[in-house]
């Protein structure tokens, strides 16, 4: 069928989207407007204008140039004049019969063998009939008639002042000549719309066969399509399955559709994802850009998790052996969506095919992770990173390690020195003050700090901790800070090996009070450090500032430790992943500075 247009119209290229927006003012509805003009195709009569080339007339300049008001003036003069001549011409009637109706009608008389058959026909003028009963003899009829009309001096005149406003270019020029030579389209040239229409419907007449074969196998396939939908429709498809994971699993202000569900079916289109944007009261359809502009970047990365469900659920549906490494997916996503995410990496962990390796720096999304997934002892691990290698080790707490500690006060130094903030949150929670101070001066430099002993700790516990009342702690008359500095050492000093998160604490906390220290003494002023009730490491790094005092490298590394220290000493049964994400080697270097550096 293409190739046939290609051959009428002249056109190389694009033929579908020009007779496509003809019809129905879109370049992809070639089927569309060809069921169209089915009626007009197929009605049984000649093409009046098959011999007209598209190209000719339909292009840029030449258009643009028919649309002129001056050319589009001289073309109704013309027109007009022409419509004059066909009203006072002996034959031809104007809209009914003219010179091309003429011409058509004489073709199909001979091509069916009208006058071999010994028929004839009557011309009417005026009430006399005037008997018509060889080809030649009509022909000879319809030439005279059209030369009168085409050939008439006033008519000439309107066609020369259309004329001689086709000279401004070759591609103009060239349109003249085709003119000269087919001035049965003058007429046509008001209406280019409509003209369009014309030359391709007689194309496609002139294509008859063609075109009826297309339409048939258009119309068997279009049967067969619409079973195929009808029936996949009904079927439950992954793509479906991944709009209902994410509209019932994560948290967000959208509900997700998709829009083009035939195109997935048929073509193997990937699915258009519709979105409807809610909130208390109302909904609206919002295309992804605009939807973008609102979300929370939280929301956005659960949006982003969409595309990951679609291709995890593809690999299972072929039954695709695949190894996903997970790296931190759940940053930056509320708590609702982050359950979520764990939720279905449960589900991938099912399926027979699929493997996961789970990265994350989040203690809280790894212990989730942890207990939802099932995991056992060997697979959970932890990292230790030195200058030559990475190393993985199996986790010493699989859960909780305040019960590990708990059970183990009177053996372990460290997990004692670590347990100290642990027993002061419980002792503010419970309000009880005194045991509160007691703690707080072993985490800050108060005017008892080197004073408490390990007896006062174990003193505390037995208050604090209910069930450990008969605690008994060896070396009770031993300074704590001393423990804390000698733990501190020997932590720094046992190199290659895991530091554990008590050792962690043990160095912050020595960090803390070694810099507190130095700058109680540079300082200076007992008044001022006695009023300080919360906040102490800032604020006294806030009047070492003011006062001017330390070089440079001593104030850069009281900044780094105000920077650490706050959060990984205040360390509670909830939250204990600052501490646990900073580096051995860090830790260690910032203990070290401190020590060597940092000298009251």
């Amino acid at each position: 069928m293409l190739n046939e247009l290609k051959s009428l119209s002249g056109l190389k290229n694009g033929i579908e989207e020009e007779l496509s927006s003809s019809f129905t003012h879109a370049p992809n509805e070639f089927y569309k407007a060809l069921i169209r003009v089915k009626e007009e195709v197929i009605d049984g009569e000649a093409p009046i204008l098959d011999d007209i080339t598209y190209t000719k007339v339909f292009s840029d300049k030449v258009i643009a140039f028919i649309e002129t008001k001056d050319f589009k003036d001289k073309i109704a003069e013309y027109i007009e004049k022409y419509d004059e001549l066909v009203d006072s011409s002996t034959y031809f009637k104007r809209g009914v019969f003219n010179h091309n109706n003429a011409s058509v009608i004489a073709k199909n008389l001979k091509d069916n063998g009208f006058f071999d058959a010994k028929h004839s026909v009557s011309l009417n003028s005026d009430g006399e009939k005037k008997e018509i009963s060889t080809q030649k003899e009509l022909e000879e009829v319809i030439s005279h008639e059209k030369e009168a009309i085409l050939n008439n001096p006033d008519l000439s005149k309107a066609f020369d002042a259309l004329d001689s406003k086709l000279k401004a270019n070759k591609e103009l020029r060239d349109f003249r000549d085709y003119l000269m030579e087919n001035k049965k389209i003058l007429p046509e040239l008001a209406n280019l719309d409509l003209f369009k229409k014309k030359l391709w419907v007689s194309y496609l007449k002139r294509s008859k066969d063609t075109y009826s074969e297309l339409e048939k196998e258009h119309s068997k396939g279009k049967e067969e399509i619409e079973l195929i939908v009808k029936e996949a429709k009904r079927e439950e498809t992954s793509w479906r399955s991944v709009i209902d994971i994410f509209n019932k699993r994560f948290s967000v202000p959208f509900q997700l559709s998709v829009d083009n569900q035939e195109d997935v079916i048929l073509k193997s289109d990937g699915p258009s994802i519709k979105f409807t944007f809610k909130d208390s009261d109302n909904s609206k359809s919002i295309n992804e850009p605009e939807l973008l502009r609102v979300l929370s970047n939280g929301e956005k990365r659960a949006l982003y998790i969409l595309n990951i469900i679609f291709e995890v659920e593809a690999r299972k549906s072929r039954g695709q052996k695949t190894l996903f490494i997970v790296d931190d997916i759940a940053d930056s996503f509320d708590y609702k969506n982050k359950y979520a995410i764990v939720e279905y990496l449960k589900d991938i962990s099912t399926f027979n095919d699929f493997y996961q390796i789970l990265l994350t720096h989040n203690f809280d999304f790894y212990r989730t992770v942890c207990g939802r997934l099932d995991m056992g002892r060997e697979h959970k691990l932890h990292t230790i990173k030195n200058n030559d290698e990475v190393i993985l080790v199996q986790e010493k707490y699989q859960n909780s390690p305040f019960h590990h500690w708990k059970r183990n006060l009177d053996r372990n130094n460290a997990m004692l020195i670590a347990s100290i903030p642990f027993v002061r949150n419980i002792a503010e929670y419970s309000d009880d003050n005194d045991s509160l101070t007691k703690l707080t001066s072993l985490l800050h430099i108060k005017s008892d700090t080197h004073s408490l002993k390990i007896s006062d700790i174990e003193n505390v516990h037995k208050d604090v901790l209910k069930n450990h009342t008969n605690l008994d702690l060896p070396n009770k008359d031993k300074l704590v800070t001393d423990v804390i500095f000698e733990e501190a050492d020997r932590i720094t000093g046992d190199e290659g090996e895991q530091i554990d998160l008590e050792g962690k604490i043990v160095l912050a906390i020595a960090i803390r009070l070694k810099a507190e220290a130095h700058m109680i003494s540079s300082i200076n002023d007992q008044e001022f450090v006695d009023s300080i009730t919360s906040n102490q490491t800032f604020k006294l790094y806030r009047k070492y500032l003011e006062l001017g005092l330390g070089d440079n490298e001593r104030l850069d590394l009281l900044g780094q430790v105000n920077l650490m220290t706050p959060e990984n000493i205040h360390i509670n049964s909830f939250m204990y992943e600052p501490i646990l994400d900073m580096s051995n080697k860090s830790l260690v270097g910032l203990y070290e500075s401190t020590k060597n550096i940092l000298t009251c």
